[in-house]
């Protein structure tokens, strides 16, 4: 009887013990949860630029969408403090010190790319060969560039429309499927889950801008390459934020020949 009584004892205080470290439990694991959220949340932003600065091959941007303020870094490209941009999700670096910047930083995300739609195609920052600046993390980065594309041997799809013709004749081509061939001069990897292309053909005006449409489509591509593309002509797309198009060709179906 004795031996049923010493066990009942144990049992019943193993159980209270238990019951404790389950009840304290959410305590101690709370405020690592809220102090993760903030960064979480920050990555993928649209908003203002405060400060800008160029360091070792990347550009530093703050960024204020109205609700946090964002520190970001990509591979060198034409931003000014006032323009509105969009920055993808990217690693967050905690606790960052840029040795080319002698600067801290509590967190910066670190990105393939930034989209700058105030930023003229011409003024796009040169390719990075994949070798990162001293300093900088570890992390694969797409290329994102504008190179002075040769044009000579592009030849108009078969039954397609070049550049010149998709913009002269945007008014009858609107929700109209087109087909086209010409070359990648300036690419960004996943910006709003989505690859964007900038492709000419030679055709056009670069004066006007009918030298150039931009194109998003999930088919990745580099800058240079010959690209036969067919997709949807969509008139005045709004993307807020005041990213305004007045002709793009969204979710091209790409074949990089």
């Amino acid at each position: 009887m004795k031996r049923i009584l010493v066990f009942l004892v144990v049992s019943l205080a193993a159980l209270s013990l238990s019951a404790c470290s389950k009840e304290e439990a959410p305590k101690v694991e709370a405020p690592a949860a809220q102090a993760q959220a903030p960064a979480a949340q920050a990555a993928g932003i649209t908003g203002t630029v405060l400060e800008t600065m160029n360091a070792a091959g990347y550009t530093y941007v703050q960024v204020d969408d109205g609700q946090q303020k964002v520190w970001a870094a990509a591979p060198e490209f034409s931003v000014a403090v006032g323009d509105n941009v969009i920055v993808p999700d990217g690693m967050p670096m905690n606790n960052y010190h840029s040795k080319s910047l002698d600067r801290d930083f509590e967190v910066v995300y670190f990105v393939d790319s930034i989209l700058n739609p105030n930023a003229p195609v011409a003024s796009a920052a040169p390719a990075i060969d994949g070798a990162l600046p001293e300093g900088h993390p570890n992390t694969q980065v797409a290329a994102t560039a504008t190179a002075a594309v040769d044009f000579t041997g592009i030849t108009k799809a078969t039954d397609g429309t070049t550049v010149a013709e998709v913009n002269s004749g945007k008014a009858d081509l609107s929700g109209q499927e087109v087909t086209l061939r010409g070359k990648v001069v300036k690419y960004n990897a996943q910006i709003m889950g989505k690859n964007w292309l900038h492709v000419q053909d030679g055709s056009g005006d670069a004066a006007d801008g009918s030298n150039d449409i931009t194109v998003t489509t999930a088919t990745e591509a580099q800058v240079g390459d010959t690209v036969l593309l067919t997709g949807k002509v969509t008139l005045d797309k709004d993307f807020g934020y005041g990213y305004k198009y007045a002709l793009i060709i969204e979710d091209a179906k790409v074949t990089v020949e």
